[in-house]
């Protein structure tokens, strides 16, 4: 094996390429834990040791991180983060406190668990790239079927969150100018609007060469979100219950006294620890999707400064958890403040109030400003992706990795524009995107990367791991069911309001 000394450019270049397999740096050579004592205590210490080679010992030494700590788990708590984060408070209320802490809890750990399984399974063969996981697993047809996946699934989450700035936006606008109605003012068209953003600040940073130079905005995303709870605790000892109705929105006025119909005030202002209603059975897919963020893992790994596995599980430990309490803490304030009264985007049911709140109306562009930071990050696994699949040895070229930004924010702003029933087909890829990257593929991954003379396959490593990924395979299959049943069920609605 040839030895060489890469220099800073290179490095970059390597990484890029996805050629970093088997390259050992004699300077800065790292201990992969796992194997001697020894080396495991020199590996946790961080420390990069000259030796020789060793056909047992997988190194990551092609890329030098220089992202710290911090910055790291800005990213990928910017990464976990969704546009779902808005819809908790909904799926509380249909299931109650104590059983939405209890399934908000297991998804947490099996989130962390899950990125423990990617984490162990690149630490043996010496991989940062999901989709080389998928080559040395299954050969070429996983490494594609891994790539599809992520560029579907993130190209739905870049989707969700410009539908957002398409349609809060203008309103958003329009209370700042204190406008009655909208008027036809192109900065009131939320297609411009979409455009507009897309260029001044998503393909800026969409450009930037490693994901790592993104955690200043990642972390102000953050802030921005931190003010949305801060606001929604505030929120929650001014608002009385049951709600005032503003003025004479009829819509929200009905949707409250349909709510509070035959209910009394008592009952309609006390908080459920248990309940079952026809809405329940959602709140499982979506609370299993709250903490998505693998395609970021390995990237984020790739760019951590000291890397070893022991401190990217502890990025991604802190992150979940932080995430975890943000989620919390939205869901309990938001449904403590609304009760049964509230609506599936939480933010929509304080128009019941007032829909002018300067408090809210801040509320409303943080949030948007949160989820447009949170483009650019999702964006990068997409083009990782596709230079694994099309350039995986080609060297870096700043043309190539502007082209495929560009391309990628004019295919979903295309999408955004031009599809209103996008919706839909994005569920579908949802359902089966999110659970094969959480639960499928980190599963089988670990089972067929691992060697069985390591762990063999009856070991209780690999039977959890097959378990973890039956666990997947249910969680699609609820979803899609929930989907189709939702299409059946509406087509006849429609057919019944038609006749």
């Amino acid at each position: 094996m040839e030895l060489e000394k890469l220099s800073s450019t290179e490095e970059g270049e390597m990484l890029s390429n996805g050629n970093h397999l088997g390259e050992l740096n004699p300077e800065k050579m790292m201990l992969n834990e796992g194997y001697e004592a020894a080396e495991s205590t020199a590996a946790e210490c961080e420390e990069f040791l000259p030796h020789l080679s060793d056909k047992k010992q997988i190194q990551f030494t092609d890329f030098e991180g220089k992202t710290s700590f911090g910055m790291s788990v800005f990213n990928l708590s910017n990464a976990i983060m969704g546009s779902g984060i808005l819809g908790l408070a909904y799926a509380m209320s249909n299931t109650g406190i104590v059983v939405f802490v209890i399934l908000l809890v297991c998804i947490a750990m099996l989130s962390a668990y899950s990125i423990h399984l990617l984490l162990r399974s690149a630490g043996f063969v010496g991989i940062r790239a999901y989709e080389q996981l998928g080559h040395k697993a299954f050969g070429q047809p996983g490494k594609i079927v891994a790539a599809v996946i992520i560029s579907l699934h993130n190209i739905g989450a870049m989707s969700s969150y410009l539908y957002i700035v398409k349609y809060e936006l203008p309103l958003v606008i329009q209370a700042f100018l204190q406008l009655q109605e909208s008027n036809r003012m192109w900065y009131m068209n939320g297609n411009y609007l979409i455009v507009i953003v897309s260029i001044l600040i998503i393909l800026p940073l969409a450009l930037m060469r490693q994901l790592g130079y993104l955690g200043y905005t990642s972390g102000f995303s953050l802030t921005c979100m931190v003010f949305f709870l801060i606001s929604l605790i505030y929120k929650k000892f001014q608002i009385p219950c049951p709600l005032p109705v503003y003025g004479n929105d009829s819509h929200h006025s009905q949707i409250v006294h349909s709510n509070a119909k035959n209910i009394t005030i008592e009952e309609q202002c006390t908080a459920k620890l248990f309940t079952i209603n026809p809405e329940t059975a959602y709140t499982i897919p979506i609370l299993a999707f709250a903490f998505v963020c693998h395609p970021e893992v390995l990237p984020i790994y790739t760019e951590l400064r000291s890397p070893t596995k022991l401190r990217m599980q502890k990025v991604a430990n802190v992150s979940i958890a932080a995430m975890f309490i943000m989620y919390l803490i939205t869901a309990l304030f938001g449904y403590l403040t609304f009760y049964g009264n509230v609506e599936p985007e939480l933010l929509h049911t304080f128009n019941t109030v007032d829909p002018l709140d300067t408090l809210i109306l801040c509320v409303r562009l943080a949030v948007l400003v949160a989820v447009t930071l949170t483009v650019p990050v999702v964006l990068f696994p997409i083009r990782r992706a596709i230079q694994q699949l099309l350039f995986s040895r080609k060297d870096f070229h700043w043309l190539r990795h502007i082209v495929i930004a560009v391309v990628l924010l004019i295919c979903v702003n295309l999408l955004v524009i031009f599809v209103p029933n996008i919706r839909d087909i994005f569920g579908i890829i949802g359902a089966t995107s999110a659970p094969s990257l959480i639960f499928i593929l980190p599963g089988l991954f670990y089972v067929r990367i691992v060697p069985n003379d390591r762990e063999p396959l009856k070991s209780r490593s690999k039977i959890q791991a097959i378990s973890f990924a039956t666990l997947g395979f249910i969680f699609m299959i609820m979803s899609l069911s929930f989907i189709f049943r939702d299409w059946i069920i509406n087509d006849g609605r429609s057919h019944i309001s038609g006749h």
